[in-house]
């Protein structure tokens, strides 16, 4: 059945992002150009990894999957939010909401268990060096990136399907720029109190666990790192690490508010905030956080550039 407008009686309406702002249209083109700055960056940071061969190394394979994770990310909900606030077309279809919050809920927890796995690559790399090159084998590496995005896309199946088949009474008006489960709860008319609870031990395990995993094991690098005798060593180890923990607050930070709290004590406003900065913002600085201060990657785009150079 289709309503005056054409579109489904099923269908969802996407209020789209910050839309009682005076500004909404500064925001959305300002949203949009990070975007695209996002989309760029990690697309040259995955070409300079698999272009330069000095970088087929496990740290680099991870943080290839990383950039590719996180343009995925962000080109599953702002080409539709775009779409939608040009044309004015604000609807999403069920099948596409489910799609969508189903590719945004994989990806996102593909991406907690890759920042988790570079952690650990990091500790075997400075912790025990002399056995790095026999426990971070090219095989393993492949099995651990294979682990997170088949792990990510069975949680996410699971949180998906459920919440998809509460019956919604009322409006189907969704408060954000794109489908997702916290915001989808909100519109039942049934009591989902249960499930938001199981939301929040869902996250302990995907959230808190990794974090808690990362943490251990930048503790015990910190530790062999002040025991080190040589100043330039300590000072590559720290720069590599910063980047890393940098980038770990950056996606654990708003994630643990967004999904370990009861969807009730969040406004809307909060939660296009917090995702703007979480899956759009972060995306775009990710590649500049791991650009800047390594020098193996700027290595590989200063040889891309000449490269580059002497092709034309």
């Amino acid at each position: 059945m289709v309503d005056d407008n054409g579109s489904s009686i099923t269908d969802f309406i996407l209020v789209g992002l910050f839309p009682d702002s005076q500004h909404s249209i500064v925001l959305n083109s300002v949203t949009i150009f990070i975007y695209i700055l996002a989309f760029l960056g990690n697309i040259l940071l995955i070409a300079l990894i698999w272009g330069d061969s000095r970088l087929h190394t496990p740290m680099y394979i991870l943080l290839s999957q990383l950039s590719l994770i996180d343009l995925t990310l962000t080109s599953t909900i702002v080409p539709k939010m775009a779409s939608n606030f040009f044309t004015g077309k604000k609807t999403i279809s069920w099948i596409g909401c489910g799609t969508q919050s189903f590719f945004f809920l994989m990806l996102g927890m593909s991406e907690c268990l890759i920042l988790t796995l570079m952690a650990y690559d990091r500790y075997v790399a400075v912790c025990n060096p002399l056995r790095y090159p026999s426990i971070m084998s090219p095989r393993f590496c492949l099995q651990m990136v294979a682990g997170c995005w088949t792990g990510g896309s069975i949680s996410s199946f699971i949180h998906t399907v459920y919440p998809m088949h509460f019956p919604i009474c009322g409006s189907r008006e969704i408060h954000h720029f794109f489908c997702e489960v916290p915001v989808l709860i909100k519109l039942s008319c049934e009591d989902t109190s249960v499930y938001q609870l199981v939301v929040v031990v869902t996250s302990i395990v995907l959230l808190v666990v990794p974090f808690s995993l990362i943490i251990a094991s930048y503790t015990l690098i910190f530790l062999t790192v002040f025991r080190m005798n040589s100043v330039k060593g300590r000072k590559k180890v720290l720069a590599t690490c910063s980047s890393h923990l940098t980038v770990v607050s950056l996606f654990f930070g708003p994630n643990i508010f967004i999904y370990m709290s009861f969807t009730s004590s969040h406004s809307p406003e909060q939660d296009q905030a917090l995702s703007v900065f979480s899956n759009i913002l972060t995306p775009m600085l990710n590649p500049l956080i791991y650009s800047l201060r390594n020098k193996e990657v700027v290595a590989a785009l200063r040889k891309m550039m000449g490269r580059c150079m002497v092709f034309y």
